[in-house]
């Protein structure tokens, strides 16, 4: 995924069409994006002018919610977190359960934070 950061605006997009609406291409959002969004293969339109999440569409919404799943851990450990994404993170051993409630992050959690936080400076 080198040079495909995107903007807040495009990953609303993504979501408006992860979501679904009646026509997806009657959202302002999404028509300002749908281009980019589909020349870096992160939607697609179907023949009858549906928009539709690829798989690597899919991918970099996951992520996202992971890697703001990861920081609202970071800030409060109680904080309320998808379960898709709590598994996510507790499989990559990147958070525990705490023994208080919640889950806190591991060495390993704290350091990808940490890359992720250098990565964006960098950018």
């Amino acid at each position: 995924m080198k040079n495909e950061k995107l903007t807040t605006d495009e990953y609303d997009a993504l979501e408006l069409v992860r979501r679904g609406t009646k026509k997806d291409t009657s959202t302002a959002c999404v028509g300002r994006n749908a281009k980019r969004l589909s020349g870096l293969k992160m939607i697609e339109f179907g023949r009858d002018g549906r928009i539709a999440l690829t798989k690597k569409g899919q991918e970099v919404l996951f992520l996202r919610r992971c890697v703001v799943g990861l920081r609202a851990l970071a800030e409060d450990p109680q904080a309320a977190v998808d379960g898709d994404v709590l598994q996510f993170l507790h499989l990559k051993s990147h958070i525990a359960a705490n023994e208080a409630g919640g889950y806190v992050l591991t060495e390993k959690g704290r350091e990808s934070l940490a890359d992720i936080v250098q990565q964006e400076k960098k950018r």
